[in-house]
Order: C-alpha cells, then sequence, then structure tokens
C-alpha cells in the first residue's frame, strides 16, 4: 500500500518561498520525503538562479503554483543514499538541474530524453497539472532525489561557477549537438549574449567553432570577442552590418526570449542552414516562410537534455574548463538579485551561496 504524501514528507526543510505575484521571496517551513531505496539527499551548497525562477516567482506564466521555492541548478554533497542506490555513495559531489522525475517507461524516455516525458517533473512545481504534488526546489537546505536524476560533478570544476550548467549549459548543448551544429570549422551565429549566450560561445569554442554573436547591444562587442573568445561581432540593428553577413553561418543558436524579428536571422544562414531557438517567447513570432523554402534552410527548437547527455555535457565542461561567469550572492540578496535579473543586469548568472548564506531559523 502506497504512502500518502503527508506520510512520505516528514523531513522537516527550510528554502525561501515566494507567496504571491509580488515575486518576494522570504525564509520558508516545509517537509521534504524521506529517503527511498533509489534515493539521494544532497546537502545544497550552490544554487544558481534561472531566468524561469523569475517568471514563476512573479506568476508572468499564470501558473499560480504558489508557495513555490525556486531553484533548478543545484550543487552539493551526497549525504545519504537508498539502499538499492548504485551510482553515488556518502560524499560525491553531484547536481541536479530541472528534471527530477519522468515514467522511465515511455518512447522519449527510452531514448534518454526525460524532458519530453508526458509526466516529466520538474525540480520545483511550475504548473498545477492537477496531480496534488507539489515540489520545492534549491533555495533551501536539502534536496531528496532519485538517483535516475542526478549528475556527478567533475572534480575540477568549481561547484559555484558550475552550477548555471546544469540550466544553460544543457540548454545550448543539447541543440548544439541534435541539430549537428557541434563541428569544428562550423560558422556559428548566436544571438543574445545573456546567461544562456555566453554559456553558447564557450562551448561552442571549446569544439573548435567558427562564432559570431549578434547582439542588439553594441556595447558588449569587447566583451564577446576579447574576453568570450567570439571570432566576430553583429549589431542586430546595424542593417548594413547583417547585410554584410548574409548567407555565411552554418548555423544560429537563438537565447533571447523577447520577441524579435527571424527574417534576418535566416538571412545570415547558408543553404541548408539551421535556426534553432532556446529562448522561450511567450507572444508569437511571425515566421516568413519563403526565405526558408529558397534556402532549404530549418527553424527549429529546443528545451533541455536528458540526464544521460547533461552528465556528458558537464563532464565535457569538466575536460574544458568551461564554467559560467556568475556573481555570488548571499540568500538575503535574492529579491535585489531578481530585480536586477529582470534588468537585465547581470554579467551573466547569479548563484546563490546556500551553505554559508541560508541560515535556518
Amino acid at each position: 500500500m502506497s504512502k500518502s504524501h503527508d506520510e512520505e514528507h516528514t523531513q522537516k526543510a527550510f528554502g525561501w518561498a515566494a507567496r504571491d505575484n509580488s515575486g518576494i521571496l522570504s525564509p520558508f517551513h516545509f517537509t521534504r520525503r524521506v529517503n527511498g531505496d533509489e534515493d539521494i539527499t544532497i546537502k545544497i551548497l550552490y544554487c544558481g538562479i534561472c531566468h524561469a525562477d523569475l517568471h514563476v516567482t512573479r506568476d508572468e506564466f499564470g501558473s499560480g503554483v504558489f508557495p513555490v521555492v525556486p531553484g533548478h541548478e543545484i550543487v552539493g554533497v551526497v549525504t545519504q543514499v537508498g539502499s538499492n542506490v548504485e551510482k553515488f555513495k556518502i560524499g560525491d559531489k553531484v547536481g541536479v538541474g530541472n528534471l527530477v522525475g519522468s515514467c522511465r517507461a515511455c518512447e522519449n524516455c527510452q531514448q534518454e530524453l526525460e524532458p519530453y516525458c508526458p509526466k516529466a517533473e520538474t525540480t520545483y512545481t511550475m504548473f498545477d497539472f492537477g496531480t496534488g504534488k507539489k515540489n520545492y526546489g534549491g533555495y533551501s537546505d536539502f534536496y531528496v532525489v532519485n538517483e535516475h536524476f542526478v549528475v556527478r560533478f567533475p572534480e575540477n570544476l568549481p561547484l559555484d561557477a558550475g552550477a548555471p550548467l546544469l540550466c544553460a549549459g544543457i540548454t545550448i548543448y543539447s541543440p548544439m549537438k541534435y541539430y549537428g551544429l557541434d563541428k569544428s570549422g562550423m560558422h556559428l551565429g548566436v544571438v543574445g549574449l545573456g546567461g544562456l549566450g555566453h554559456v553558447a560561445v564557450k562551448f561552442a569554442k571549446a569544439l573548435g567553432m567558427k562564432v559570431t554573436v549578434i547582439s542588439t547591444s553594441p556595447s558588449k562587442e569587447k566583451e564577446a570577442i576579447d574576453r568570450l573568445g567570439a571570432d566576430s561581432f553583429l549589431v542586430s540593428k546595424d542593417s548594413d552590418q547583417m547585410k554584410s553577413a548574409v548567407g555565411t553561418m552554418d548555423g544560429i543558436i537563438d537565447t533571447v526570449s523577447a520577441p524579435h524579428p527571424f527574417a534576418p536571422l535566416i538571412d545570415l544562414l547558408k543553404t541548408h542552414g539551421k535556426l534553432v531557438v532556446v529562448g522561450g517567447s511567450v507572444k508569437p513570432v511571425e515566421l516568413p516562410i519563403f526565405p526558408l523554402l529558397m534556402g532549404r534552410k530549418l527553424v527549429g527548437g529546443s528545451a533541455a537534455g536528458g540526464l544521460k547527455e547533461t552528465q556528458e555535457m558537464i563532464d565535457f565542461a569538466g575536460k574544458h574548463n568551461i564554467v559560467a561567469d556568475i556573481e555570488l550572492i548571499s540568500m538575503d540578496y535574492v529579491n535585489t538579485a531578481m530585480d536586477r535579473l529582470a534588468k537585465g543586469d547581470i554579467r551573466y548568472r547569479f548563484v546563490i551561496d546556500i551553505a554559508n548564506t541560508l541560515n535556518v531559523n
């Protein structure tokens, strides 16, 4: 006989939660499930702040799942393992991304594409699917999760700057691999130099690609080329610059979530070029068909990758010393950080120092 939610959730936990669409986070006591046979318990050391956290805490998706404890870029240390756990032991450094459950039996799961499972379960509840089940995320002291949804962290990768890779890293690595935009010598465009875009540049350069950053902000050119290693920079509002690059790119990863025209980007592609959208605009965008037909071009999308691919991504990052550029903050700074994130005032990801600043009370 299965246990009820209340019977399973008996471990006292502490984090910060938003109670309404003001998005203001404050201390919050709750419970987590006990560690099951296939579970591990993780003491959370760091948790990255994703733009999705801002959307959900301010109810910009209209999901109304309050109270919500955000956080799906979790890194920490294993403190407990279930009797059937095979992959991890106490003391291991591990990470949890945006997924902690799936049916494990459907076609997508069988192909190790767990994010596309109809029963995919997010690390913290973003939408109410009517199941009555509630997950609280990584702005908290510990997390209990099935070992299948955990990745092992490379020893040489800093835990704080590595945390955003569990979302931002796999969000760009997976489509680069799937759409074949990962070959040395290819020319890749990266639209937007933010949390996703700066990581895309780093992965592409590690793969031996030529990279052009496409941005509305001329002020980012020096940083893109001198510090991140991009080969060139286009100001998307400069029609002469855009025209000079028509037909030069094998693919483009578009990380911008605000509505913007696709036509100028499609024009940058070579014949058979691919524009892959990973930034989620909530408003419809206009898609010109004729340029696709005449260039046999493709516009595609991608969410995140499965667990096998996430482990592959983090191992690749460890091998090539790829981390996010972060600003490490204390838990009590989180509301200021959210306001700054809403204004784009961050280079390029906030990470919360959970272990040293959560202050359980």
